[in-house]
């Protein structure tokens, strides 16, 4: 964080990144003097209504955050910046997107959490697009000329007033990660999941809440011990619904086991609402490689959400970090990350299983990503995080199977990632005939991979099939 003082005193000269949060109502005319090197501009939190009409003076200007202002359209003085890759106007009062508001090297535009019924046509001329997060917005359908989006990945267009999603959309080459929950059409799947989902019941007063834990988009985690004065009955609610979903009971909890557990904080995030995640979280049921709801948590003082899930040991950890602003929709993993061939499949073996057992419930899980995968080194593997997850109608069989061969791309992205950093030879490979058995086996994982990111969704496997050749590789 910099200061107005700071910059008003020249002790910004030559600096590349410029983050100011001082209640400003105006555009700093000093911000000028940067211009010969600054290349991101984050001017969140502020009161900022307008940017000033010169502003591609800053001629290296790349990316820009205009984020918690009052804004109240898109200015359209971004699309006069010929460098500008990325746009993040969150949590503003934006009503209107003008064409003339899109950056002709647009790769990454944020807009979630306003008021937005309608964007340009002009929208699907951006063809460098990667990455377009709307949730929390007022849309009901988006332009057709999307569909020009070759290289979109990642699509955020839950909480808003969608009736379908549109077909030509799932038929997008390279659309890996996708979020929709909270929308008109999911309301009737999200109630029932909610409503049927036969759970332990933990009361707050009989938690001992321990430390932080950690914090994501949707909620805080804490540490804790169930030490309940009694047991409370498992929760079994029935509301008649033509969407009804059964939903399996995680293993229960027994009194003093250490627990994870997240209170939401009620909050829209970028992928959606709490509730969709809750619906979601509830309805994964378990398995082996997911990281399972155990209870749910009632009696919060504040009356907040919460979920009760097991405490990962410490043998387990986070396989990358989040993508960055140049990596855009790929994750960023450490430069010491490598894998043996055995970790690797084994790692690939749990995640497309869990996939598998999420899609066969009818559940989309929406950012199968390396950040939200607990993993140990020996290639046991945890998938978690349900906030872009949303529930699939199954009276509509081809739209899961389309999201489903969405998913798979998202999986071959991951495979991708980790054969990049996969030492291929075995340490007893010394025979001729292990040698032949070590390169057939990384010949169809290779194929694997490739066949997962077919640019033709209707010719990737579905996980089943990739499950199936995992085992196989695994078992070998």
């Amino acid at each position: 964080m910099h200061t107005l003082s700071q910059l008003r005193a020249g002790e910004l000269h030559g600096i590349t990144r410029l983050q100011l949060r001082e209640g400003l109502t105006t555009f700093p005319p000093e911000i000028f003097e940067l211009a010969d090197t600054l290349e991101i501009l984050d001017l969140s939190g502020n009161q900022l209504t307008a940017l000033p009409n010169d502003l591609p003076r800053l001629h290296k200007l790349q990316v820009i955050f205009g984020s918690d202002n009052p804004f109240t359209e898109l200015p359209e003085v971004l699309g006069q910046c010929p460098n500008l890759t990325m746009v993040g106007f969150k949590a503003n009062r934006i009503r209107h997107v003008s064409a003339k508001a899109l950056p002709p090297r647009l790769r990454w535009l944020i807009l979630t959490d306003n008021q937005i019924d309608t964007l340009p046509t002009e929208l699907g001329h951006c063809t460098d697009l990667q990455k377009l997060m709307l949730a929390g917005n007022r849309l009901s359908q988006l332009p057709e000329t999307m569909v020009n989006l070759q290289k979109l990945e990642l699509l955020r267009i839950s909480a808003n007033q969608f009736t379908a999603l549109p077909k030509w959309l799932l038929e997008l080459p390279r659309l890996s990660w996708l979020a929709f929950a909270g929308n008109p059409f999911c309301a009737d799947l999200e109630a029932s999941a909610l409503a049927n989902a036969a759970t332990q019941a933990i009361d707050w007063a009989d938690l001992e809440v321990e430390a932080l834990l950690g914090e994501g988009a949707s909620g805080l985690i804490y540490r804790a011990n169930w030490t309940p004065a009694k047991a409370h009955p498992t929760r079994s609610q029935h509301v008649s619904s033509s969407a009804t979903i059964s939903t399996d009971l995680a293993a229960p909890v027994s009194a003093s086991t250490p627990l994870a557990v997240k209170v939401f904080k009620g909050s829209l995030t970028s992928d959606g609402l709490p509730l969709s995640e809750m619906a979601a979280s509830l309805h994964a049921g378990s398995h082996p490689s997911l990281v399972a709801v155990h209870a749910t948590v009632t009696g919060h003082p504040n009356g907040k959400q919460a979920l009760a899930m097991p405490l990962v040991t410490p043998d387990f950890q986070n396989l990358a970090g989040p993508p960055s602003l140049a990596s855009c929709t790929r994750d960023v993993y450490a430069p010491e990350t490598r894998f043996t061939w055995d970790a690797l499949l084994r790692l690939a073996h749990h995640i497309a299983s869990a996939a598998q057992h999420l899609h066969a419930r009818g559940l989309h899980h929406g950012d199968l990503y390396a950040h939200n995968i607990l993993c140990t080194t020996d290639g046991r593997a945890l998938l978690g995080d349900f906030g872009a997850a949303a529930l699939t109608d199954p009276h509509q069989p081809e739209t899961a199977l389309a999201l489903q061969r969405l998913e798979v791309r998202a999986f071959g992205c991951l495979l991708e990632e980790l054969l990049d950093r996969t030492d291929l030879a075995h340490p007893n490979t010394n025979s001729a005939h292990a040698q032949q058995q070590q390169q057939q086996q990384q010949q169809i994982l290779q194929a694997l991979q490739i066949a997962c990111m077919q640019a033709l969704p209707s010719q990737r496997p579905l996980f089943v099939q990739i499950s199936h050749t995992l085992n196989q590789l695994v078992s070998a």
